[in-house]
């Protein structure tokens, strides 16, 4: 395993909103919104995920077989917000998306 770097808060939040604002640009695209509730665990669902990017952190180990039911669209979105980060395993796709299935249309 890999050593864990030291990242403040500061790095850790500017890249949560920077992504954050691109999701809200993305869901805008595909008519969908997302609930207060659901806003505010897309919120700290992206903040870990910063803080794994920044982190070199990785994920516990999960089955995958359980995002089978995730559309396709929801897991397009879950990719393209992944890749904003540029070197998260696809494996967080798979929890980010999630968030996508569960927005709301317009």
């Amino acid at each position: 395993m890999g050593e864990i770097a030291e990242v403040s808060d500061v790095e850790i939040q500017a890249l949560a909103e920077r992504v954050l604002g691109e999701i809200t640009e993305l869901l805008e695209v595909e008519n969908k919104y997302l609930s207060d509730v659901q806003q505010m665990k897309m919120d700290a669902h992206i903040k870990a995920m910063a803080r794994r990017s920044l982190t070199g952190e990785g994920l516990p180990d999960f089955d995958a077989d359980l995002f089978d039911e995730i559309s396709a669209p929801a897991m397009r979105l879950s990719e393209t917000v992944t890749a904003m980060f540029g070197n998260l395993p696809n494996k967080e796709a798979l929890l980010l998306s999630i968030h996508f299935e569960m927005a709301k249309s317009k």
